[in-house]
This record gives structure tokens, C-alpha cells and sequence, in this order.
């Protein structure tokens, strides 16, 4: 069942996302050099509780896995493309890729988002490349949301994103809707090769749009810790989301960076 909010339950996902920019900016200006992943994790669950928010993915049990989700953050790491998992032995080093995957629960509402960070001062061209291209693509994807679209539309432009800049949309892995629970129905798939059911956009609906590339390929395979998704060939991926929902107007982005 795919679920439609009111004005008044839009406004409440809006606080959830509102704690979850906070954190992710937060997060975003602590990556440095030589810190490990972990430390990543600690402070999103001090921030989260100082905002009066809980972690959504913390001891979440996705229809797609067995096990719930350890930890409140994903730190994806360079070929990782999502569901990187914290370590307190990865320290990180200059060059990395690194993408941030954060969801909070405030009241009985989530909010989702992602950034992508490059560690060190001037990303290589290829690099530069692939985190434009992704970034694009969510805010080309938020242009074609409105009643009356659909859901293949966001799919098309973040697959012509892809193809315009020379990298790839990776296979299996998507967006969804959210709100009440951090994943709901739709399934919204950033390959065009993955779109199985087509769906009409209509008001009141709430979407995590995520487009994930890679410089090398379309197919992932799983990480051998049981939660990471990988490329296949080891390439570089980056991935971005919004919360956005679906309005008279057009489309509100709920979750959106200030430096993009």
C-alpha cells in the first residue's frame, strides 16, 4: 500500500528531516583525516538525542535482510556503494569517497538523506565527475516530481543523468517511500532495467529519492560483512537523497543540504 499524508503529517516529516540535516551537516564538517567511521557514529547518536530525535536505522529490520541493522548511520567507503557499516578499525585517509545514509524517527514520523563527501582538498576530475553527476540527478529527479507524473519519469532522468556525464546507475537499489516507517512502498529504482511496476504520482505521497553511481558499472554484488552493497568491478560510487513529498504544486525537498 503505497501511503498519502495530509499537510499537517507532511509538516511533522519535515521536523524528522529537519534533525536529520542537522546531524548529516553536522557529520559532514567532522570527517577528517585519520578519525575512524565509528567516531562517525557516535557523534550522529549524540546529536540525534540532543535534538530530541531517535536513530531510525538503529536496530531496524529491513524486509531485505534477516538481521536488523546495527548501528544508526551508514558510512559507505569508496567502492561501497550503501549500508557501509562503522568500524573502529577503518580510519580514514585522504582520497576516500565516502557517502552518509542517515534516517531519524521524531514522534512517529522519519526523515532520510544522504550527502557524499570527498576527504582531502580537490577531488580528481573522474571523481568530481561522478559526485557532480549523482548530485545532478537528484535535483533533476525533484523537478519531475509533481501530481500526475510518475514514477518512471524519476527513473528516466536520473538513467539519462548517468549516461549524459559517462557513469553508471547501479542495479537493485533505488528509492522508497517514507514516513511513518522509513521504508514504504514505492520502490523507486535508479536503473530503468529494474523498473517493474509503474506508479502515478499523486499528492500527499513521500519519497526517498537516492540515485547511486559508479564510475566502472551497473552491477553490485554484497559485502562480505553481510550488509554492504559493493560494485562489482571495485570502482568509486556516491550517492545523494532527499526526503521530498509530492504537493499542489510540485514537489517539496524536505532534506536538502545547504552546499547541496
Amino acid at each position: 500500500m503505497i501511503r498519502r499524508y495530509s499537510r499537517r503529517e507532511i509538516e511533522r516529516i519535515r521536523e524528522a528531516c529537519e534533525v536529520v540535516v542537522k546531524v548529516l551537516q553536522k557529520l559532514k564538517g567532522f570527517i577528517k583525516e585519520g578519525i575512524t567511521t565509528y567516531e562517525l557514529e557516535v557523534l550522529a547518536r549524540e546529536e540525534t538525542k540532543r535534538l530530541g530525535a531517535v536513530p531510525a536505522f538503529l536496530n531496524y529490520k529491513p524486509s531485505f535482510s534477516k538481521n536488523s541493522y546495527p548501528f544508526a548511520l551508514c558510512v559507505s567507503v569508496n567502492s561501497v556503494v550503501v549500508h557501509g557499516m562503522p568500524s573502529k578499525e577503518y580510519r580514514i585517509k585522504e582520497g576516500d569517497l565516502i557517502s552518509l545514509d542517515f534516517g531519524v524517527r521524531k514522534g512517529n514520523f522519519c526523515g532520510d538523506g544522504a550527502p557524499t563527501v570527498f576527504v582531502g582538498k580537490e577531488p580528481p576530475e573522474d571523481v568530481k565527475r561522478l559526485m557532480e553527476a549523482t548530485k545532478t540527478a537528484l535535483k533533476r529527479a525533484v523537478k519531475v516530481i509533481r501530481p500526475g507524473a510518475r514514477l518512471s519519469d524519476i527513473t528516466r532522468v536520473i538513467n539519462e543523468t548517468a549516461e549524459e556525464f559517462g557513469v553508471y546507475a547501479v542495479r537493485n537499489l533505488g528509492g522508497h517511500g517514507i514516513g511513518r516507517r522509513v521504508h514504504e512502498e514505492p520502490f523507486i529504482p535508479n536503473n530503468l532495467k529494474d523498473l517493474e511496476k509503474d506508479v502515478k504520482l499523486k499528492r500527499g505521497m513521500v519519497l526517498a529519492i537516492e540515485p547511486m553511481f559508479s564510475l566502472g558499472t551497473e552491477e553490485v554484488i554484497d559485502g562480505k560483512d553481510g550488509w554492504s552493497i559493493v560494485t562489482k568491478d571495485n570502482s568509486l560510487s556516491a550517492h545523494y537523497e532527499y526526503t521530498v513529498a509530492v504537493v499542489k504544486e510540485g514537489c517539496e525537498v524536505l532534506t536538502e543540504f545547504k552546499d547541496g
